[in-house]
């Protein structure tokens, strides 16, 4: 594995992004792209980061060898940098002959569908069943995305069917719309293609944090008024705090400080920055925060998830539906890697990995209550009693 294109020397103007506002999260309006070569000739990765007050995640773009060309699955922000490093793919494999939104729901690869279309005027778009908007639900051509021609996933055939499988996980009903995501089995590299269904969490932080660590050093503190110091040990704790926020949103071990004590540990010197929130840091970590944290992440090899808001807030009673599209999965013979569109790529993935980690999911308690996941089920408990999402999500 290795870097595509060096992010050394990158012009800030080439990692603008203007449509930010529409989904005002971390980076904003500047998007650096991280882009390394995950399976040789046949896979590769794109990454940029995405979150709220530093809690930043990576979100990958994943681009595979297709006949004649390339495939690009989950959209991303398609800034000056991107489309740079896609063209040095282009010049090698051949021009970028489809585009896939595979997620009915997914607004962060949703919104840069259209410019990414834009930007590769010749590619066929596929797009997942079921799309929608909220709070108003819109058609794909409102929000810039060509008609005529834009097909839609297994209702309009498949593309490249003569080199990838594509599979189903859901309809289910979520209320106000639907969750359904197709994953992309592609045989030349033996890799499955997935959304937010399945994640692999490492231990090291991702390699996108290199271009700026900001996020990580902000998380390694314990108070508004220390300094950011850079280290690796600093890097690996801040991390670890930012899998613990974007996987249970308010994890067990966290607390609130008074906003007394914020402002008093506020606006320090040093820390007069928008850079570091003005030493506004809202957050207290109590003792056990590291051992939840490595219940989530793999020192040798990403440990493979269903990420726990995924779990609890979108599949919490349809379990059976993902243990059926495990089972689909695990009849792909001839797979190998596992590619989602967040965290760790490429993972360990065979069918017998798949069987094992069924396995597990069936010995375990599903979507739980108590600790790291108080606060996502008391959200799931309040949408359900409110009837905002459905008791039964199963749409068939």
């Amino acid at each position: 594995m290795g870097s595509v294109v060096a992010g050394a020397g990158v012009n800030p103007a080439d990692q603008r992004w203007g449509f930010w506002p529409l989904l005002p999260l971390y980076p904003y309006g500047r998007r650096a792209t991280h882009a390394e070569e995950l399976i040789p000739g046949e896979v590769w990765s794109f990454e940029q980061l995405q979150g709220v007050y530093y809690v930043a995640v990576p979100i990958r773009l994943t681009v595979v060898k297709v006949p004649g060309g390339l495939m690009l699955v989950n959209p991303l922000p398609p800034t000056r940098e991107l489309l740079k490093k896609l063209e040095a793919l282009e010049a090698v494999h051949g021009p970028v002959q489809t585009i896939v939104m595979p997620t009915a729901s997914g607004l962060e690869h949703k919104l840069p569908l259209a410019p990414l279309a834009r930007a590769f005027p010749k590619a066929d778009l596929w797009v997942c069943p079921g799309q929608w908007s909220f709070p108003v639900q819109l058609p794909l051509s409102w929000l810039g995305v060509p008609e005529r021609r834009t097909r839609v996933l297994l209702d309009d055939g498949v593309p490249h069917p003569e080199i990838c499988d594509w599979l189903s996980l859901g309809p289910l009903d979520l209320g106000v719309g639907r969750f359904q995501e197709i994953s992309c089995f592609h045989r030349p590299s033996g890799a499955l293609l997935v959304t937010d269904a399945l994640v692999g969490i490492s231990a090291e932080p991702p390699a996108v944090f290199d271009a700026d660590p900001t996020p990580l050093l902000f998380h390694a503190r314990e108070r508004g008024d220390e300094p950011f110091l850079d280290s690796v040990e600093a890097r690996r704790r801040g991390w670890a705090r930012l899998v613990l926020f974007a996987s249970y949103l308010r994890p067990e071990p966290l607390d609130v400080p008074s906003l007394l004590q914020v402002l008093r540990q506020s606006f320090r010197p040093g820390l007069r920055s928008p850079r570091g929130h003005f030493g506004l840091y809202p957050f207290s970590w109590k003792d056990g925060w590291h051992q939840a944290a490595s219940a989530l992440m793999g020192d040798s090899a990403p440990r493979l998830q269903v990420a726990p808001v995924l779990e609890r807030l979108v599949l919490p009673r349809a379990r059976q539906a993902l243990l059926l599209w495990l089972d689909e999965l695990a009849s792909l013979g001839a797979m190998r890697w596992l590619v989602p569109a967040h965290y760790s790529a490429p993972l360990a993935f065979t069918p017998e990995v798949v069987a094992a980690f069924k396995e597990e999911l069936v010995q375990r308690p599903w979507a739980p209550d108590q600790g790291n996941w108080d606060f996502l089920a008391e959200i799931d408990k309040t949408l359900v009693r409110y009837r905002l999402v459905p008791r039964n999500p199963f749409t068939d």
